[in-house]
C-alpha cells in the first residue's frame, strides 16, 4: 500500500512541477498542446455589445422574445378622464348631489348610512378637503361634524375663514369601514366626483388635511413633513396639505406647524386676492 502511496506522490510532484512551468512561460492560464500560445496570438474583432434595449428584446437563447405585456399603472401614477356618465354635465352641486348620492361603484356604498357629499358655500374661494368620512359624517351625512370638525372650524376661525363661506368636502364620499385607510381603487372610483365638485365650484385655493389625503390629491407617496408648508398644483389650483384635525387632537404638539401652514395659506390667499391672481396659477 507504501508503494502505492508514494507512486501517486510521485504523479502528483511531476504535475505540480509542470502546472508551475507552464505558469512561469504563460501566467494564470493554462494551455493544451493545441492551443495557441499567447506570444503567437492575433488580435481579433470583439462583436460590439447589445444596447439593453436590443438584449430586453431577445429571450435567453438569444432569440426575439415574446413580447411583453404592460403592466397596470398605480392609481398613483394615472389620471383618469372623466367617465362617459351622466353627472358628467351636472352645473350645480345639488345637481351632482342628486345624481351622484345612490352611488354603488364599490363596496363602501353597500355599508354607508349616508352618502357625504359636501357642505358650504357652492362658490366658495377656499375648498377644504379631507380623506373620507368617520363615524359622526356617515351618521349626519354632513362632513367634519365630529371632535375633528369641531377644531376644523376653530383653526378656520382663527384665519379669518367662517365655515359656511368655505366648501368642505372629502376624496371618498362614503365612510370605510372602522376608518381604515380609503384603498387605491376606491379613490380611482370616487376622485372623479371631486374634480367635478371643483369644477362647479372654481375655488382659488386647497387646504387638503393629512397625509393619506395629500398622498392621494397629489399621486405621490412623500412623507407629511415633505408635503407640508408649500403649494402645489392640484388641477390648477394653488393647494397646500397640513395635518388632519384628528392627528392633532391625538398629538398636541404637531399644533405648532399647523398653525405655520393654516397662517402662510392665509397669508398667500390674501395676496391672490389683493393682486387678483388666477386660480390656475399655482
Amino acid at each position: 500500500m507504501s508503494d502505492q502511496n508514494d507512486e501517486i506522490k510521485l504523479v502528483l510532484d511531476k504535475v505540480e512541477r509542470f502546472l508551475r512551468q507552464e505558469r512561469e512561460l504563460y501566467g494564470e492560464f493554462l494551455y493544451t498542446a493545441d492551443s495557441v500560445q499567447p506570444s503567437q496570438q492575433k488580435a481579433v474583432s470583439v462583436k460590439p455589445r447589445l444596447p439593453q434595449q436590443a438584449l430586453d428584446e431577445l429571450d435567453l437563447f438569444g432569440k426575439p422574445a415574446a413580447p411583453k405585456i404592460p403592466l397596470k399603472k398605480s392609481v398613483r401614477h394615472v389620471d383618469h378622464p372623466y367617465p362617459n356618465e351622466a353627472w358628467v354635465s351636472a352645473t350645480t352641486l345639488d345637481d351632482l348631489n342628486g345624481q351622484i348620492c345612490q352611488c354603488l361603484k364599490c363596496s363602501l356604498g353597500k355599508t354607508r348610512t349616508n352618502f357625504v357629499f359636501g357642505v358650504g358655500n357652492p362658490q366658495a374661494d377656499v375648498v377644504v378637503i379631507g380623506e373620507a368620512p368617520g363615524a359622526d359624517e356617515d351618521e349626519q351625512g354632513e362632513p367634519f361634524v365630529g371632535r375633528a370638525g369641531q377644531l376644523l372650524n376653530k383653526i378656520l376661525e382663527a384665519i379669518r375663514f367662517k365655515r359656511e363661506e368655505v366648501y368642505i368636502c372629502n376624496i371618498l364620499k362614503c365612510r370605510p369601514p372602522n376608518n381604515r385607510d380609503p384603498l387605491p381603487e376606491e379613490i380611482e372610483l370616487c376622485e372623479p366626483y371631486l374634480w367635478k365638485q371643483m369644477e362647479i365650484i372654481k375655488p382659488k385655493m386647497i387646504l387638503c388635511l393629512g397625509r393619506i389625503a395629500g398622498q392621494a390629491l397629489l399621486k405621490t407617496n412623500d412623507s407629511l413633513s415633505a408635503l407640508r408648508g408649500k403649494f402645489f398644483d392640484y388641477r390648477g389650483i394653488k393647494l397646500m396639505v397640513t395635518y388632519h384635525p384628528a392627528a392633532l387632537l391625538r398629538n398636541p404638539n404637531w399644533k405648532k406647524p399647523a398653525w405655520e401652514d393654516v397662517q402662510l395659506f392665509r397669508k398667500t390667499y390674501d395676496e391672490m386676492k389683493s393682486t387678483g391672481e388666477p386660480a390656475g396659477n399655482p
